[in-house]
């Protein structure tokens, strides 16, 4: 007995072995990952919890935080419902130009983020070809949250329609076709059969829009105007206090922005996690 658990474990692989590979991957992620992360804590730690509560509690930070959050929430849910449909069509239907339509997903992915905000921005102003049809009847899209929620949209669209098209295309539409000859509307179908087998990867690519749009920097900064206490960002406050050399600052309102990233990231992985356990209830 001890033996074939032995061969099994023992199993050949192209790699080497399990311990040479599980070394190198820590070694790696740790160098990559925890290294810069742990720095970051580490130099947050030199100041007192009073220098660090000034620095996170003014106005204008309170101020960045809320729109941070706010507008990268709103995007990931706009790409989460959208990019739904956007990966839907192009799973399941043939219509002309559909390589073309495919290959426009990936622009996000290749385009400079710099090259993305201006883009936006020439768009979205009052003389671009849309910001002036709304500013027409009093919208302004550009130098505000609205435009800022626009930019984290069009960059986090790709991680939802590409998280989402293998899922839908390993759905089986046997089971479909067997659910409505059962008599299922088209609702229930997609509630009761379509929505939890794809809703894992949805969450996902959720979770992976998320977190770009809390990170966005490049493209967000042209759009957004960076007027105090209204379109600043936090990731431009974190700049601001590198071009003054202040480094504690800096890094205490990383760190804010670090851990309230992974409050959310593990909300969204536990809700996912309960999703995939659910139906072998």
């Amino acid at each position: 007995m001890s033996r074939h658990l032995k061969r099994q474990f023992k199993q050949h692989s192209v790699l080497p072995g399990f311990g040479l590979t599980l070394g190198f991957t820590l070694t790696y992620l740790g160098l990559l990952v925890m290294l810069p992360l742990s720095m970051l804590v580490l130099t947050t730690l030199s100041m007192t919890v009073g220098e660090f509560w000034q620095v996170i509690s003014r106005p204008d930070v309170v101020a960045a935080y809320k729109l941070s959050f706010s507008t990268s929430l709103i995007a990931a849910l706009i790409n989460a419902v959208f990019g739904f449909i956007v990966a839907w069509t192009l799973v399941r239907y043939t219509f002309p130009g559909k390589r073309f339509v495919d290959a426009l997903i990936d622009i996000p992915f290749a385009m400079p983020t710099a090259i993305s905000g201006i883009a936006l921005t020439a768009l979205y102003a009052e003389s671009g070809w849309v910001g002036a049809w709304f500013h027409k009847i009093g919208i302004q899209i550009a130098y505000t949250p609205i435009g800022i929620t626009i930019a984290l949209t069009f960059i986090g669209l790709p991680f939802v329609v590409r998280t989402l098209q293998p899922a839908l295309e390993d759905l089986d539409k046997e089971v479909e076709d067997a659910a409505a000859s059962l008599g299922a509307t088209k609702w229930q179908t997609f509630y009761k059969i379509i929505f939890p087998s794809v809703f894992p990867a949805l969450a996902t690519g959720f979770t992976l829009a998320l977190a770009r749009a809390l990170g966005e920097y490049g493209s967000v900064i042209f759009i957004a105007g960076n007027i105090m206490m209204e379109t600043q960002i936090a990731p431009l406050l974190i700049v601001q206090e590198l071009d003054k050399f202040n480094i504690p600052a800096a890094t205490a309102i990383a760190v804010v922005m670090l851990l309230a990233a992974f409050a959310l990231m593990f909300c969204i992985n536990l809700i996912q996690w309960y999703a995939r356990r659910r139906p072998s209830r």
